[in-house]
């Protein structure tokens, strides 16, 4: 064999190992290159999801922060109870060291027609007052507008039943609906439910007293009251005897109506209230709302 043709099997030789060791090493580097690639993306996931879990761990915090911040306003604001209502006869008691010589003004049949206008005096005059409601009174969005206006100038909303009828001549169902359903109809104008409840006619039964008791309300009737009583339906001598009133003492739970005259006597009345001595009762500082 010649030289030339000696060589040409070693070069083939030689050049198929050289491919062969290429071949064989591909896959080795494309294994590595896929690994390298593979803890990439799980470095970046993990990064992801430990700033998903940081933000949504911010969150929580703020959110905590907030819940908190709001439970130390409530807290603040929080009126530490200075009186309290005598289940018996719906006096107004101290507590403490709290003044005596006090009176609670309540307006029932709201917000009919001059409620709104009574408030806005009462505002003026600085005088604190519960309005006890009746829901056949907030059946058109004027009623309702002025229902709440008087909750935002600051005046306590008491529940005064539904449709006003007797509750002792009334099954447990009717009474019921007649409380529950007001509640629920003064949320949804007011955003807050009512604090005190008065039954029509100060009649009460069992069945009420419980259920009020249970819907979070100071249940009371009044002291005293005479703009419902034929003699007393105009301001002078409404007047008179609302000031001047037998009943009237320290802790006197005063009843006020909507009315024409009510309206009309009642700057009078406030003032000769103040000018025998007395104080008007914050209803957010009585016990138990």
């Amino acid at each position: 064999m010649n030289k030339r043709n000696w060589l040409l099997p070693v070069c083939a030789t030689f050049l198929l190992g050289a491919c062969s060791d290429e071949t064989a090493q591909e896959p080795e580097g494309t294994a590595q290159g896929k690994s390298a690639q593979t803890d990439v993306e799980d470095d970046v996931a993990s990064e992801q999801s430990a700033s998903e879990q940081s933000d949504q761990s911010d969150i929580e915090e703020r959110e905590n922060a907030e819940e908190q911040e709001v439970e130390e306003q409530d807290a603040e604001q929080a009126v530490e109870p200075r009186y309290r209502i005598n289940p018996q006869n719906s006096q107004v008691e101290p507590i403490g060291d709290a003044n005596e010589q006090v009176v609670l003004i309540t307006i029932d049949d709201a917000p009919d027609t001059y409620s709104l206008e009574m408030a806005k005096t009462l505002k003026e005059l600085d005088v604190p007052a519960i309005f006890f409601v009746n829901g056949h009174f907030l059946d058109t969005d004027e009623e309702q507008q002025n229902l709440s206006e008087i909750h935002d100038m600051g005046f306590a909303i008491g529940n005064h039943t539904n449709t006003h009828v007797n509750l002792k001549q009334s099954t447990e169902s009717v009474q019921q609906d007649e409380i529950v359903s007001l509640n629920e109809h003064v949320e949804a104008i007011t955003g807050e439910v009512p604090k005190f409840f008065r039954a029509p006619f100060g009649v009460n039964t069992e069945f009420s007293k419980a259920l009020a008791k249970e819907q979070g309300m100071v249940r009371m009737n009044w002291t005293y009251g005479y703009d419902f009583m034929q003699g007393y339906m105009e301001p002078e001598a409404l007047t008179e005897i609302m000031v001047n009133a037998p009943e009237l003492n320290n802790g006197g739970n005063l009843l006020m109506h909507d009315r024409e005259w009510t309206k009309e006597a009642l700057p009078q009345i406030i003032e000769g209230l103040r000018d025998k001595g007395y104080e008007f009762v914050d209803p957010d500082e009585i016990e138990g709302i």
